[in-house]
């Protein structure tokens, strides 16, 4: 989220400098924890913590914090339970119909009651917003919100939908007041006002938050507990900043994103008083393409593509033991995973992609641009993307060059339908599979991609929400990873681990952060567990 941006003066004016001193990591008793995200406020994105806007890993690890959902993944993992709600379930048989009931003496951060028709307003708020961000899409199934009393809600829906829960448990469905937020716009800035376990202060620098302070919410009534009194998020320009200051004492604990030369050099040569963690992830990478865009429109481009990526030399080149292949849009570790593009494309060939180009009869070299974002995926970024481009220009069927630009640049412009190629990286909202394939497939998607396949949309992944059990639904992804796999609106690239680093005294580390990247600042402690 970074680059020259065009903040509105508005905005600006809204978010007066803050800036401090940043002192050592127990100069005020909190615990500090270091990360590259960036968070700005632009032209284009003046509400970066609004839940109706918000849909990136580091904006919603400050939701997490502040505002309280009405389901959440437990500790560990697992199906949601309740959090600001007392009870959830569905109340038919073909999961249309989904009601909670509040915890009693539920209370925002201000003393203000929490009630239903706050849930009601929340999510119905987020639905008539409809921000370009994608992010209502999780919320798109919710045909109307009923109230009963002060602390009865039901949602119906439009079609079953066993995911629900999940989705409930994601800030886009956080909690909120109509008294601080408009009923039909976004929240411009940084305030966030919320009943989740902490309440936050920002410091800032121009339009970027350099630092968020997060003091218990006395008020909060839920299903965490917390570990502290104070936690610090502060942001670094990059892993290389972020480790000095570990090393320094400056913060207590590193988190994403660390780079692969950190992890090695800890693995290899451990520093005293610094632990490394491996903790499970399920992040993917990816190409995705504008099927819009003349030098990518025809199919046969994008198979070709797929058929001379190597990700085993990509990932030998640049990630090393922190990354795998990947040949589905599902990791390997989630259920409905295969190897859909592998069993396509068997070994990369040149032989088979100019085979598809010139069935196709499509002119070589093919002329293309591959974009990547400079600040948001962590250092390693930049060489995968030359990686890419060199693999493709040795076969003589690309033309090929990589451009970057920062986030708060790149975003917008890949929404807008800017770029034909480009990369991002996925961590789910939720540990469903449905998860990894909605958001890039489905109606008013995460990439606003032109590419359409009704059969995916209106019948596999409907189809594929009936099912509770999870494992029944595998068939269902099969079929729509195969039809990934031909058309190629998107290529995967690879699966990556997930490390943090952190002081020896802090506890709580191997909670602190989940298989889909939230970071759960409550978990960290100091002394014994």
């Amino acid at each position: 989220m970074n680059r020259k941006t065009l903040a509105l003066p508005a905005v600006a004016g809204l978010l007066a400098p803050l800036l401090v001193a940043c002192g050592g990591s127990d100069e005020s008793g909190a615990i500090v924890v270091g990360t590259t995200d960036q968070f700005l406020a632009t032209a284009e994105a003046p509400a970066p913590l609004d839940p109706a806007f918000a849909y990136d890993t580091g904006a919603w690890n400050i939701l997490r914090q502040t505002v309280q959902t009405l389901m959440h993944v437990p500790r560990g993992g697992g199906e949601p339970v309740p959090e600001a709600a007392e009870s959830c379930r569905f109340s038919d048989r073909l999961s249309e119909s989904y009601r909670c009931k509040l915890r009693e003496g539920l209370t925002f951060s201000d003393g203000t009651p929490v009630t239903a028709a706050d849930v009601k307003f929340s999510v119905e708020r987020v639905l008539a917003i409809k921000s370009d961000n994608g992010t209502a899409a999780l919320l798109a199934n919710v045909d109307t919100v009923e109230t009963n009393g002060d602390r009865e809600i039901v949602f119906h829906l439009k079609t079953p939908d066993a995911t629900f829960p999940y989705k409930l448990s994601t800030p886009v469905a956080g909690i909120l007041s109509k008294d601080k937020y408009g009923a039909k716009e976004l929240r411009a800035g940084f305030e966030v006002d919320g009943s989740g376990p902490y309440t936050m202060k920002t410091e800032l620098q121009g339009e970027k938050i350099v630092k968020a302070v997060f003091t218990k919410n006395p008020k909060y009534k839920g299903d965490i507990t917390l570990r502290n009194d104070k936690v610090e998020l502060r942001s670094f320009a990059d892993a290389d900043s972020m480790g000095k200051a570990l090393e320094s004492r400056e913060i207590d604990m590193m988190t994403r994103s660390m780079s692969l030369d950190q992890v090695k050099d800890l693995t290899e040569k451990p520093k005293e008083g610094i632990d490394l963690t491996e903790v499970p992830g399920l992040e993917i990478r990816y190409l995705a393409f504008n099927t819009a865009d003349p030098s990518v429109k025809d199919a046969a481009v994008r198979q070709a593509m797929a058929a001379v990526v190597d990700r085993g030399a990509l990932i030998n080149t640049v990630y090393g033991t922190t990354a795998q292949p990947l040949y589905s849009l599902i990791p390997s570790s989630v259920t409905g995973h295969s190897t859909a593009f592998f069993d396509s494309y068997g070994e990369p060939s040149t032989k088979k992609a100019a085979g598809i180009l010139s069935k196709a009869g499509i002119k070589k070299p093919v002329k293309v641009t591959l974009h990547y974002t400079t600040d948001h995926y962590g250092s390693g970024t930049q060489k995968e993307f030359e990686a890419l481009r060199d693999q493709l220009n040795a076969t003589g069927l690309f033309d090929t060059s990589v451009q970057g630009s920062e986030w708060s640049t790149f975003r917008p412009a890949q929404k807008r339908g800017d770029y034909a190629v480009y990369g991002l990286g996925w961590f789910p909202d939720f540990p469903d599979p449905d998860n990894y394939v909605a958001p890039f497939l489905d109606t008013d998607n995460f990439l606003n991609t032109p590419y359409v396949n009704a059969s995916v949309r209106d019948q596999l992944i409907p189809q594929s929400r009936r099912s509770a059990d999870r494992n029944a639904a595998s068939s269902v992804f099969g079929q729509i990873q195969k039809i990934v796999a031909k058309d190629v609106p998107v290529l995967p690239l690879w699966q990556g681990k997930q490390y943090v680093a952190a002081r020896d005294d802090l506890t709580g580390v191997e909670w602190a952060l989940n298989t889909s990247s939230d970071l759960l600042l409550w978990e960290l402690g100091r002394g014994t567990a």
